[in-house]
């Protein structure tokens, strides 16, 4: 495959990524629209993104265990089409409970794209780029929150809320067409193998808690992050935009940055992004009721956290002691139950605390990861060349035909 189709298959899979974040927190700019339009509560609204959550956290690895046999194109491209019919469905639900049980079927869909996605972007690229290649598809996604959501809320108050959802239907064709002119066809039997370069159960079992833990931490606090601006900081709510549009530029940098240093380092930048997180966390905590300070520690959580969900993917592609697009699934759902778990701590700690407690408690959670990380044992698969860039060593398929591990005892 050519690189420049490689570039622009990926490029394919970045769109599908921000269509993808977009139609998960779509809702949210459009609450009090929807909530109008079908006379219902804004915390039924509030529960088409909850839902939706908690669907892709618990059915992302036993979807994608259930189609891991077939190939990435024609799983991406059914994927893609389920995506494409929902949203058009959403955008003329008659009322409340088609609208819901459309969120869910796009649950579903998006619950095997993630993973499979990362992994398919993965295998275009040369192994010392697939850090790189994440990257790119985070890239869509965090697009999505700075970009997408605004743009869809935008069109909402001026076209009304179904078009929105009509509107990123148009988008979710474009994606699916894309993928599917450009996506490697694979194996008739199963996906392309994305081995992983150096696995081992050990570290990916503490890669897992690690996200958990990372992710957890960060949303502890930042599910309430609003409330803490306004309450501690002392901004006006007026403010809240202006800031929370900074936090998703920095977002944007912290993947850009990853981009660049992933592929030299995993696992430092992953140590990184989490220290960096829980200082931040920490930062506004001890200082987060002047306004500077507040500010500072808000662009570092939006720097920090694309870094260490990209450094958390090459990790994957590193250490996954079995099918890629598998473990992929699992820090999937990680990512997940840490968002979930994070907003349910940061609300028991509400009423005990107030919302300033919720940052420390998310610094004490995310520093936690650290000692966690340290835990690793150092990888094996790599070693430096003279530019500094690391190169893999282990370049042999690491698995037997049955599937398992060469040299590893069962």
């Amino acid at each position: 495959m050519s690189g420049a189709r490689a570039g622009a298959a990926v490029a394919a899979l970045a769109l599908a990524a921000f269509a993808f974040g977009t139609t998960e927190n779509l809702p949210i700019g459009l609450l009090p629209l929807i909530a109008e339009d079908l006379d219902v509560s804004p915390s039924a609204v509030g529960l088409l993104v909850t839902g939706y959550g908690i669907v892709v956290a618990v059915v992302s690895v036993p979807l994608v265990r259930i189609t891991v046999r077939m190939g990435r194109r024609r799983l991406l491209t059914g994927v893609m089409a389920v995506f494409v019919v929902m949203t058009f469905a959403a955008s003329a639900a008659p009322g409340y409970g088609t609208l819901f049980g459309a969120r869910l079927v796009t649950a579903l869909a998006q619950a095997v794209f993630w993973p499979v996605a990362v992994v398919a972007a993965a295998g275009l690229l040369p192994p010392e780029s697939r850090g790189r290649a994440a990257a790119y598809v985070f890239a869509g996604g965090s697009l999505a929150i700075v970009l997408g959501v605004p743009a869809g809320a935008w069109i909402g108050r001026v076209a009304g809320w179904r078009t929105s959802f009509a509107v990123l239907g148009v988008l979710c064709l474009i994606s699916f067409a894309a993928i599917a002119a450009l996506l490697p066809g694979g194996r008739a039997d199963g996906p392309n193998p994305v081995a992983a370069t150096d696995p081992d159960a050990r570290r990916f079992r503490l890669l897992v808690v690690t996200i958990m833990l990372v992710v957890g931490g960060v949303f502890t606090a930042y599910t309430y992050i609003a409330e803490f601006l306004t309450r501690v900081s002392g901004f006006p709510e007026s403010a809240l935009s202006p800031l929370l549009l900074a936090n998703g530029v920095a977002d944007i940098a912290g993947v850009v940055i990853a981009g660049v240093v992933v592929d030299r380092g995993p696992r430092a930048l992953l140590a990184g992004s989490t220290a960096v997180l829980a200082l931040a966390l920490l930062g506004l905590f001890a200082f987060g009721a002047a306004a500077i300070p507040a500010v500072v520690m808000l662009v570092l959580l939006g720097i920090g956290l694309p870094g260490a969900a990209t450094a958390m993917q090459a990790r994957v592609l590193e250490s996954a002691p079995g099918d890629t697009d598998i473990a992929s699934a699992w820090t999937s759902a990680g990512f997940n139950v840490g968002i979930a778990g994070g907003a349910l701590l940061g609300g028991a700690l509400l009423p005990l605390t107030g919302v300033r407690g919720t940052a420390l408690a998310g610094a004490a959670v995310a520093g936690s990861a650290l000692a966690v990380i340290g835990l690793e044992r150092p990888s094996r698969a790599r070693a430096p060349t003279g530019s500094g860039r690391a190169t893999i060593i282990r370049t042999l398929h690491p698995f037997e035909d049955d599937g398992t591990v060469r040299g590893q005892d069962h």
